[in-house]
């Protein structure tokens, strides 16, 4: 079964090829925005996750004629009053690097207990035919005073756990047992495997 990601991120797209298929028992191939060139991304004009991932999800399976999953997902940090929240992605001009960084800088005066946060994760699932389907998934952490760990992506080396790790610390598994992408997915999969007859 082939499944279109609205995203360019094969990062993003390995992590949830592997949640999909254990949830849904079969192999799910997961391809990217990369795969159809032709493909133009449509302008996130949301102001919810949600809405960002349905918009995505719409285009993407008009354009490529497959099922397709618009995933938006971010940070949300409570001494930011939810910053940088839906614009998580564009929070400073760069890499990820660039973006964790500017937010450490802009925690420095603010004390460990006062630096939770949390990971959100919207997630649609659109067929060509106009069925849908969403979910959503968080996980709670706060930000670290610095950055630690290699794995993952975006704010993963300073996004704390309960357990002292930083979520770029985890294996691939432990992330994907844990995440807001994993939760989602994990509660789109029935849903998907139901409209797909997977």
């Amino acid at each position: 079964m082939q499944v279109l990601l609205a995203s360019g991120n094969r990062k993003k797209a390995a992590e949830m090829a592997a949640i999909l298929t254990a949830a849904a028992g079969a192999p799910i191939e997961v391809s990217t925005l990369a795969d159809f060139p032709a493909l133009v991304s449509p302008e996130e004009t949301g102001t919810t996750f949600l809405e960002n991932a349905r918009i995505k999800a719409v285009a993407g399976a008009a354009g490529s004629g497959l099922p397709t999953i618009g995933e938006d997902s971010g940070l949300a940090v409570d001494a930011l009053g939810g910053a940088p929240g839906i614009y998580s992605a564009r929070y400073a001009a760069g890499d990820d690097r660039a973006r964790w960084e500017k937010l450490l800088r802009e925690l420095a005066a603010v004390p460990a207990d006062l630096r939770t946060a949390r990971y959100v994760c919207a997630a649609v699932l659109a067929l060509p035919d106009g069925r849908e389907a969403s979910a959503e998934g968080t996980c709670e952490g706060a930000i670290a005073a610095a950055e630690r760990g290699s794995g993952g992506f975006g704010y993963d080396p300073v996004f704390l756990l309960a357990d002292g790790r930083t979520m770029a610390e985890l294996t691939r598994e432990e992330k994907a047992a844990i995440s807001h992408r994993g939760k989602a997915l994990r509660l789109i999969a029935p849903d998907m495997i139901r409209l797909l007859a997977v």
